[in-house]
Formats: C-alpha cells, sequence, structure tokens
C-alpha cells in the first residue's frame, strides 16, 4: 500500500511537469509564429506597396468602363423617353391645331337661314385640267349638288358630285368655275372665272368702275345657289383694266370645310288684304279728252 500511494504521487507530479512543458511549449510556438509572420510582413510590403498602384488602376478602369455602360444604358433610356414625349408633343400639336381650325370654322358668321354640314378633305383628285377635293360627308348627311363650300377663311368651292358618303367639290380657281360676286366697296357685280390659277379673273364689269387694289370680294347671290355676302377674296390688279382675285382660302392647307344648306327664296308670298282689294276695286275706263271733246 505505501509503494502504491507513492507511484500515485510520482504520476501525478509527472503529470503536472508535462503539463507545464506543453505550455511553455506553446506559448513559445506562438511567439514563433508571431514573429514569422511580422517578418513575412515586412518583407511582402514593399512588393505589395508596388503592386496596390496597377491594381488600384485596373480597379478604377473596371470601374469606368461600369460607370460607362451604366451612363449608355442612362442614354437609351433618355433616347427613348425623348422619342415619346416628341410622339406626345406631336399629337397634342395635331389637337391643338385641329381645335383651332374647329373653332375658327365654327366662327365663321352665316346666316340664321344658312345651314351647315361639317366634312374634312379626305383627298385631292385634282389634275391639269380640274381641280377638285372629296369630302367625307355625302347624300346621308344632306349634301346636294350645286352647294357652297367654305373653310375658316372664305368660299373653297361647290359640290359638282354627290354620293352616299361622300362628296367631290369644284374650287373656285378651276377652268368650269363660274361664281357671281360683288365688289365692295363700290358694289360692282362680276363674274369671277376660274382659269386654273391661283387667281381667277374677273369678267362682265361694268364698263366704268372705280376699283382698288385690295378690294374685297364677296358672293352677290345670283343664280341661288350661293347665299351672298361669303367672302371669296381680294382684288389684285395686274394692269389697267384686268382684274383678278386672291382667293382668302389657301388651297394647300384645306383640312376641315363647311357645306352650306342654302334655300334660295324663289316664291313671293302676297298679302291676301292685297290681292282681294286689287280683285275687288273697279277699273275706271279712260276717257279720250280728244275724242269727247272735254
Amino acid at each position: 500500500m505505501p509503494i502504491r500511494a507513492r507511484s500515485q504521487r510520482v504520476s501525478l507530479l509527472i503529470m503536472i511537469a508535462v503539463s507545464c512543458a506543453l505550455l511553455l511549449l506553446g506559448r513559445a510556438e506562438a511567439y514563433v509564429f508571431d514573429q514569422a509572420r511580422d517578418k513575412v510582413s515586412e518583407a511582402t510590403a514593399p512588393v505589395l506597396e508596388i503592386l496596390s498602384t496597377p491594381i488600384a488602376i485596373v480597379r478604377d478602369w473596371i470601374e469606368g468602363v461600369q460607370g460607362f455602360f451604366d451612363v449608355y444604358a442612362e442614354n437609351q433610356r433618355l433616347k427613348d423617353e425623348n422619342a415619346r414625349l416628341l410622339e406626345w408633343k406631336a399629337t397634342a400639336l395635331r389637337m391643338e391645331q385641329t381645335a383651332s381650325r374647329y373653332q375658327a370654322l365654327l366662327d365663321v358668321q352665316l346666316e340664321p337661314t344658312i345651314g351647315y354640314v361639317t366634312g374634312r378633305v379626305i383627298a385631292d383628285s385634282g389634275g391639269p385640267f380640274v381641280h377638285t377635293y372629296i369630302v367625307n360627308a355625302g347624300r346621308k348627311h344632306g349634301v346636294q349638288v350645286g352647294q357652297g363650300v367654305i373653310d375658316t377663311e372664305g368660299l373653297i368651292g361647290r359640290i359638282v358630285g354627290v354620293g352616299n358618303s361622300a362628296s367631290r367639290v369644284l374650287i373656285v380657281n378651276d377652268l368650269n368655275s363660274r361664281v357671281p360676286v360683288l365688289i365692295e366697296p363700290g358694289h360692282y357685280r362680276a363674274i369671277m372665272v376660274g382659269d386654273n390659277s391661283s387667281t381667277p379673273r374677273l369678267e362682265f364689269l361694268p364698263d366704268e368702275v372705280d376699283i382698288e387694289q385690295g378690294d374685297r370680294v364677296i358672293t352677290s347671290g345670283h343664280g341661288g345657289l350661293l347665299p351672298p355676302g361669303l367672302p371669296v377674296g381680294e382684288v389684285v390688279i395686274e394692269k389697267e383694266g384686268t382684274y383678278f382675285v386672291k382667293p382668302y382660302g389657301d388651297q394647300a392647307r384645306v383640312d376641315f370645310v363647311r357645306i352650306l344648306s342654302y334655300e334660295f327664296p324663289r316664291e313671293i308670298e302676297v298679302e291676301e288684304d292685297l290681292l282681294s282689294e286689287s280683285r275687288n276695286t273697279p277699273v275706271t275706263p279712260k276717257r279720250n279728252v280728244a275724242q269727247n271733246g272735254e
């Protein structure tokens, strides 16, 4: 028993000694490792410092390339957005122009007895000898042959052909156009004759007229097709005794038009009292003074 107790004590002492030795050895190894790491860091620091500059340059270049692609993508997005905005702007301008033409067309002063149908020019079927427009208003809208057509400025022409949903307009400067007009302020009557030029001629004027450049030309209403007082254009004098008309309407810009419904007053109403009085009044024969000697 005493021997076993001594051996246990010896073993305990040996284990303690071994543990202390291992602990001291671990601390020594950690110190050695720290010293080695410091030496390596000190040796590689200049190399890392030299390599850091090109690495930074490469990193900046990569960031610049990435930024370039970002800018390119943003530029494309802005271009697409700008294209959409331009389309919206063009649509808004078209709507504004259409609304202004409608407003100008509605502001044309007409007599209360004159009706109208609003249409739009959908085709220009003019040629070297005939100048006509096609309007999207026809028989089902109440359009008839002979009715006058005006735009926002004045007389454009008259209806010469009618379909169910479209009509043909003969414009005033066509070779086949004849329009009775009145020249103001002198109130001279004439016929505006188209000659396929931009300025129709004035014919059948009185011999003595006092017409000046820029005098206003309006419809006279003679013939019963066109209502009187529609603005037509202004007088252009090329030489003495030769008069032309510059129409107010710009044929190159005609879009919306009015087709006028005008009924010429062909019936004359006479009061019944006047008729009965004329029937009941006896007719007194005239006496021949020389024959009766009175």
